[in-house]
């Protein structure tokens, strides 16, 4: 068993292989990346949840004492991963035992905890040092989330992973995807890059759904929000930087 733990935790990877799941090639690059900050763009069914989950279940076998925190819209959308990730457990043999565990949270025997919460600042707000945060459906939470969640890793230098699908141009993760920087780690995976979604499947979904909300869904396009009056290119080319000051 030594060498089992010894062999996961120089390649996270394998604690999917122990659990009879054979990743796509970014799945287990991104289980095998140090970066801290991560943007996941990919389409449903991709296997993004899945990855995250292993990402979680390895940070919480291998770093004692560890905190994990998962983040959605929704109270429910977050205790699914977390029923997610716990069903990884049951399958992983040799994993720490749990002390205790709920829909919401589990405390591992060797210290170890990841809790599932509502995507809502006003929620979150006393939790510190986590070693891992997870949003999920990030382009859907409140842009305060954010805000609320970085303090918590101030201290620990622990990891940050928001997964979504795109929701219109705006919000942080839209943000943090076009002009974030160097600061994030992007993995982009459209609907056509996954071997178990067939082109028969594709092709049904673009006639139920049309190009536009299909382009979204599954090509993973920014698009303007129904709402907009006008569409985002139209106002950004009405401003320039090339105008000179009327005075100086």
């Amino acid at each position: 068993m030594m060498a089992i733990d010894l062999a996961r935790a120089l390649d996270p990877s394998l604690i999917a292989h122990d659990c009879g799941i054979t990743l796509d090639k970014w799945q287990a690059e991104l289980m095998r990346s140090t970066a801290p900050r991560i943007l996941l763009l990919c389409a449903r069914q991709t296997g993004k949840t899945t990855t995250t989950g292993f990402i979680a279940l390895s940070t919480a076998i291998y770093k004692p004492g560890s905190l994990t925190l998962i983040f959605s819209p929704s109270q429910r959308q977050s205790a699914e991963m977390q029923r997610t990730i716990m069903l990884f457990h049951s399958k992983l043999a040799g994993a720490p035992t749990l002390n205790a565990e709920s829909v919401l949270k589990s405390e591992f025997s060797n210290g170890s905890r990841i809790i599932a919460l509502p995507g809502s600042e006003r929620t979150i707000r006393g939790y510190a040092a986590a070693d891992l945060i997870i949003i999920d459906e990030a382009s859907r939470v409140e842009d305060e989330l954010l805000a609320a969640t970085r303090p918590m890793l101030a201290t620990s230098k622990g990891r940050l992973i928001a997964l979504t699908t795109p929701a219109g141009k705006r919000g942080w993760f839209f943000e943090s995807w076009t002009t974030g920087g160097d600061d994030w780690h992007r993995v982009c995976v459209p609907a056509s890059d996954c071997p178990r979604i067939t082109q028969e499947f594709l092709d049904e979904e673009l006639r139920e759904l049309g190009a536009q909300r299909f382009s979204e869904e599954y090509g993973l396009e920014f698009l303007d929000p129904d709402e907009a009056v006008f569409p985002s290119a139209i106002i950004a080319a009405a401003f320039t930087s090339e105008v000179l000051p009327l005075w100086q």
